[in-house]
């Protein structure tokens, strides 16, 4: 990305990267007094790297419209990555959400 965005004399946008960060803390923050906490942040990860996997068709389809196909090869291993990341984030979600609901069940804290 950094060498994408070099050879187009622009650069990653600060800002957007903090405020994305930011974003997830809150999120992260305003699940902990739920209950279902560790659902939630699941949940959010789950979206995010479906958010990245977008961004990621969004640059491929950029790059080739602008003739810039020497960067698609690049994007698309780092979809590929956010894919792996995607699926190893759903297959936790069953398990999860079973652990969840049996120490709900028993009325058990995720820290005993």
């Amino acid at each position: 990305m950094d060498r994408a965005l070099a050879s187009l004399s622009e650069t990653p946008s600060t800002l957007k990267e903090g405020v994305m960060g930011i974003m997830g803390n809150l999120a992260a923050l305003a699940h902990s007094p739920a209950s279902d906490e560790i659902l939630k942040n699941a949940f959010a990860s789950y979206a995010f790297e479906h958010y990245e996997i977008a961004a990621y068709d969004a640059l491929i389809a950029i790059s080739e419209a602008a003739g810039h196909a020497e960067y698609i090869s690049q994007f698309q291993q780092s979809q590929a990555e956010e894919r792996a990341a995607a699926q190893a984030i759903g297959k936790l979600m069953l398990p999860t959400t079973q652990t969840y609901l049996k120490r709900s069940l028993k009325d058990l804290k995720a820290d005993r």
